[in-house]
């Protein structure tokens, strides 16, 4: 039987460095050659829904573009990375392969609209306060405005303060929506505001939110990965160190 590889996507949360995206893309091509993937890498040019304003927010729009392009050119890897308002989708369209929704702007219409005229596949996290079934409206947002590609993304939902559930029926329901239904294994993990001006997170259960999620037919999975999470920008508590990730790949393609 041939095996039906997963979409992989994986990258520091946030672009911190030319040194730290070359180290997590090195990573990568090797990973991608010794288990025969094609891992999407992912970087954010600009963090826009920071807990507080002197958050680190990332390199911005123009210099974040070029450096995503110095990965592609130098390692050949296929891009992602998010953005947040409507004018943002016509230059990132042409620099990236998957333009991704945020979670808490997975109802915003013009923003799937645009992107969806732009992208050449369109990733749309589901919100913290939408069910599964609710994604099929975004999904058709963006067909509908001519999307090539629609993925979904499942990340968890809010039940109360400083914290995300994850109902895995939600990837069975998106699947019924979306061809491919991605796990966000390390934001699913998170605990929004938990650290007061900043979210935590509990990286103790990335591999078993990729599992679970398997389980019930996620055919793809995300994890935002850093060299030193200890040490990251954005998001290190609910990162995945870059040392465990082919082992957890290898473990979801058996």
């Amino acid at each position: 039987m041939e095996r039906v590889t997963p979409t992989i996507i994986a990258g520091p949360c946030v672009i911190e460095s030319a040194e730290v995206l070359d180290e997590v893309a090195r990573t990568i091509v090797d990973i991608n050659a010794m288990l025969g993937v094609d891992v999407i890498f992912k970087a954010s040019f600009d963090k826009a829904n920071r807990t507080s304003l002197s958050s680190y927010r990332g390199v911005g729009l123009e210099r974040g573009l070029q450096m995503l392009t110095d990965v592609k050119s130098r390692y050949g890897l296929r891009l992602t990375t998010d953005i947040h308002e409507a004018w943002q989708a016509e230059p990132v369209g042409e620099v990236v392969d998957v333009v991704q929704i945020p979670a808490l702007l997975s109802r915003q219409t013009d923003l799937i609209v645009t992107a969806a005229r732009h992208a050449k596949v369109v990733n749309i996290k589901k919100g913290q306060m939408l069910s599964g079934h609710d994604m099929g409206y975004a999904y058709r947002k963006a067909m509908e405005s001519g999307a090539k590609e629609v993925w979904l993304t499942e990340r968890g939902n809010m039940f109360g303060y400083n914290n995300l559930v994850v109902d895995f029926r939600n990837i069975a329901t998106m699947r019924d929506i979306a061809p491919t239904v991605i796990m966000d294994c390390t934001h699913s993990v998170q605990q929004p505001g938990a650290c007061g001006s900043s979210s935590g997170g509990d990286c103790r259960y990335i591999e078993a939110m990729a599992l679970a999620a398997k389980a019930f037919g996620a055919n793809g999975y995300f994890f935002e990965v850093h060299p030193t999470p200890e040490r990251a920008l954005c998001d290190g508590a609910n990162s995945l160190h870059l040392s465990r990730l082919r082992a957890v790949i290898e473990r979801l393609i058996l």
